[in-house]
């Protein structure tokens, strides 16, 4: 029976790379001259550490380095930006977490959608994917449709395509 995987998975070595090219592009930039910029990237719990000057900085930072995420592959809706940055003396802190892997209300959310199409195709939630089988392979490249279409806030990934 036809199956595919629903993920969510940002891979450590792109963002690292992302990172890297941000702290490379900052460093070289003129209105960065002479600033207080750290970006420090925690591998096992996918959260970055980020000082500037100010709150402006900050906000050019984080689009400087989202902009290089995008080009490494990885989905601006990966960064959760929600949490506000705050003053520390004279410097400007903010944590930007990075999504890896659906949360249960998210996949929870994601199989209420599939199955509300009415599609031909079942949905079960195994740990952090989704798994969707179905007789036919064209309705699972529907289910596929359907979720690039729907506006989920979660960057998913489609893998383990099997026949």
């Amino acid at each position: 029976m036809p199956s595919f995987d629903i993920v969510s998975k940002v891979e450590a070595q792109a963002l690292d790379n992302a990172v890297n090219v941000t702290t490379r592009e900052i460093t070289n930039r003129f209105d960065f001259k002479g600033s207080h910029v750290v970006i420090d990237l925690d591998k096992k719990e996918f959260l970055l550490k980020m000082e500037t000057d100010d709150d402006m900085k900050m906000r050019q930072l984080l689009d400087v380095l989202i902009s290089r995420a995008h080009k490494q592959g990885i989905a601006p809706e990966a960064f959760d930006t929600s949490k506000e940055g705050h003053q520390s003396g004279k410097v400007w802190r903010k944590e930007v977490k990075v999504k890896n892997g659906l949360a249960q209300e998210d996949a929870k959310k994601i199989v209420k959608l599939i199955k509300d199409a009415g599609l031909k195709v079942q949905a079960s939630i195994n740990d952090d994917l989704v798994r969707v089988n179905s007789k036919k392979i064209d309705d699972l490249q529907a289910v596929i449709q359907l979720c690039k279409n729907a506006n989920t806030g979660i960057p998913l990934q489609y893998v383990n395509m099997r026949d």
